[in-house]
This record gives C-alpha cells, sequence and structure tokens, in this order.
C-alpha cells in the first residue's frame, strides 16, 4: 500500500509531531507499505507569527494538485491543520479520494492562551476541517472522549511509540550539578506551563532543554535554572538517563512523546494528573501524578529506575504502526459512510 503523509509539521522543526511521523514511517516500511511525505520543502515559505522558527508553507489546492499529478496514492493521511494539510484537503475532496487525518495539537487552548481567540471558535474550524474526513486518529482514549464532546467525529485510536535502542539507561553520564537533577524537556512557550515547574521550591538542580519563544523571559526570571536549548535525540538521551526525575508540568498536551522518552531512559516522571499523564502513566507506577506538582517530583525519586524503564517496553513503534495501517485498512473496506461515529473509535 502506498500511503501519502501530508504534514506541515517537518525539519528542522523539532517537536513530537516529527518524530512521531519520522518514527512511524520507519515501523511501516518494515510492514511492507510505501510512504511518501507532502511537507513544506519546496514550498515558498513565512514565518509563524509570534513563532518565527517555525515556517508556513505557501501551500495551495493548485500547487499540491501540481504536485500528486500522476502519482498512484492509495490512501492520503493529513498530520496537521496548516496550509498543507488544507490544500491535501481540498485536493482530496475535489478527486473524491478517501483521506484520514490525526489531531496532535490543542490548537484552541494555545490559540486562546496567546490572543483572544474563543477556544470554541477555533474548535468549529477543526471540527469541519478533521469531520470531512473518513476518520480522525488520536493519541489517547481521554482525547477521544473530549473531542467527541466537541463533536468530532469517526475517532480512531493511533498511540505513540519509542526507540528502546536509542533512549536507554545505559546512556546515563555524570554531570557536575548539584543533586537531585529535576529535567524539563520540550517547547518553552506559554502553553506548556513550564514556569509552574521553575516556580517550585526544589533541592538540587533544575535543567530545562528545549527552545521557543519564551526562553529569554524564562532565562531572565529564573536565573538558577539550567537552559541547555534543544537538544538531538541522542543528546537528549543523555539526559534523560542522567537526572533524577523527568518534571512535565503542561496541562494541554494531548500524549507528551518526552514522557515515554525519559521513561525508556529509566527516568521516572512527574506530572499533574491531566489528559496525557493520565493515559501514558495512568497506575503504573512509572510516575507520580499529583496537582500539587512538588509534591510528585520529591515522591517520584523514590521510584525504581527499573520500573520506569519497564513501562516504556510497553509502547512501540511496530505497534503504533500496526494500528495506524489497520485504521486505514478499516476506512477503505468500510467505506467513509459506514464507519462508527461513536467517540471511541476503532480501538
Amino acid at each position: 500500500m502506498r500511503i501519502l503523509v501530508a504534514t506541515d509539521a517537518w525539519a528542522p522543526q523539532v517537536n513530537g509531531v516529527v518524530r512521531s511521523l519520522e518514527s512511524v514511517a520507519r515501523a511501516l516500511r518494515e510492514l511492507g507499505a510505501e510512504i511518501e511525505f507532502l511537507t513544506p520543502q519546496g514550498f515558498a515559505t513565512v514565518p509563524l507569527p509570534t513563532y518565527g522558527e517555525i515556517r508556513l508553507a505557501l501551500a495551495t489546492r493548485k500547487l499540491v494538485a501540481k504536485r500528486l499529478e500522476g502519482t498512484a496514492i492509495d490512501h492520503f493521511h493529513i498530520a496537521t491543520e496548516g496550509p498543507v494539510g488544507f490544500a491535501t484537503r481540498g485536493y482530496c475532496l475535489r478527486a473524491k479520494r478517501l483521506f484520514t487525518t490525526s489531531f496532535h495539537t490543542r490548537f484552541p487552548e494555545y490559540i486562546a492562551a496567546r490572543t483572544k481567540i474563543p477556544e470554541a471558535l477555533t474548535y468549529a474550524l477543526l471540527r469541519r476541517f478533521h469531520n470531512a474526513g473518513s476518520g480522525v486518529m488520536v493519541s489517547t482514549p481521554s482525547l477521544a472522549d473530549d473531542l467527541g464532546r466537541h463533536g468530532f467525529q469517526r475517532l480512531m485510536h493511533w498511540s505513540r511509540g519509542v526507540d528502546h535502542r536509542q533512549f536507554t539507561p545505559a546512556k546515563a553520564a555524570a554531570f557536575d550539578l548539584p543533586r537531585p537533577i529535576f529535567l524539563y524537556a520540550g517547547r518553552l512557550a506559554p502553553e506548556k506551563n513550564v514556569e509552574a515547574f521553575l516556580d517550585l521550591d526544589l533541592p538540587g538542580s533544575k535543567v530545562v532543554a528545549g527552545d521557543g519563544p519564551s526562553r529569554r523571559a524564562l532565562q531572565a526570571r529564573y536565573p538558577n535554572a539550567h537552559f541547555i536549548g534543544t537538544l538531538a535525540s541522542d543528546a537528549l538521551a543523555v539526559r534523560y538517563a542522567s537526572a533524577d526525575v523527568f518534571v512535565f508540568p503542561s496541562r494541554t498536551d494531548t500524549f507528551g512523546m518526552v514522557l515515554i522518552e525519559a521513561l525508556a531512559c529509566g527516568l521516572p516522571v512527574a506530572a499533574l494528573p491531566v489528559p496525557g499523564p493520565l493515559d501514558v502513566i495512568g497506575t503504573s507506577g512509572a510516575g507520580v501524578l499529583d496537582m500539587d506538582l512538588r509534591a510528585a517530583c520529591i515522591a517520584a525519586l523514590d521510584i525504581p529506575r527499573e520500573k520506569a524503564r519497564a513501562h516504556a517496553l510497553t509502547f512501540t513503534w511496530a505497534k503504533s504502526a500496526r494500528q495506524f495501517l489497520d485504521n486505514i485498512l478499516l476506512v477503505k473496506s468500510a467505506g467513509r459512510g459506514n464507519l462508527s461515529a461513536s467517540p471511541g473509535g476503532s480501538g
């Protein structure tokens, strides 16, 4: 089967969406599927307002159609709701081609945090975008329930994986910082709630890996924290394996790829009991979920690293790729009109 994935998120961006798409594509190829990507590469781009490091492609339906002319694509999957995604959606609707989408990012909450645009308006736009397809792939049951309440239809489960060879406790190294080391890794932006971590009165050291529009302000406000910038996956794995607790203060992530990367390196998690951590950590004992984030951080110090690693081993890219492919096969066999519209989706 030849699958085209349309995405606005792509290198040189460093985020969970890009890592997920690259990893699942490798696993899908091992299952015999042919994967192609339609990305901003090759289009003129402009910087995303308030987030200049992200470039938006000036993609139109006509330009996308020209790119796709003569290609024998069996299925279209639209990963993002940006210009490339919208143009591919328009192409598929005009050509009467079945397509699926995936919901990776809570844009309504993020946009509301930065502007005065109400969440309901953005959810209405996204609902129209996704419900035109044959299925919406979501990473967790709680996200499916939430989107179902917002009127999204034909929701299908598609979890995530982690490379257990790349992210491993074996990469631990000594760092000249007071212990314990509490680590945050991710985008530095208002929606990530990083201040909730940096405001905590914790022993030892706070380390922040990542970049984003809030970095300069955060560094000025928290001079005692160690900001180490964006790291490639191998270097990030070393930091995970060498820290004592991974702190995840976000209230809005749909999954949190960094959670299972940290766990795979034997790093216990401290997080809030909200969707994302509730789904990934649950009752596994690999982390502590508490509305008192400081209490969660201190309690997580007592979790054996072996327990964190064992839980991470339940998340594989092979399983994720199989779910993705099964969702597409269901769409193609059932046809759009026969798919269930229940929030739970296909499993």
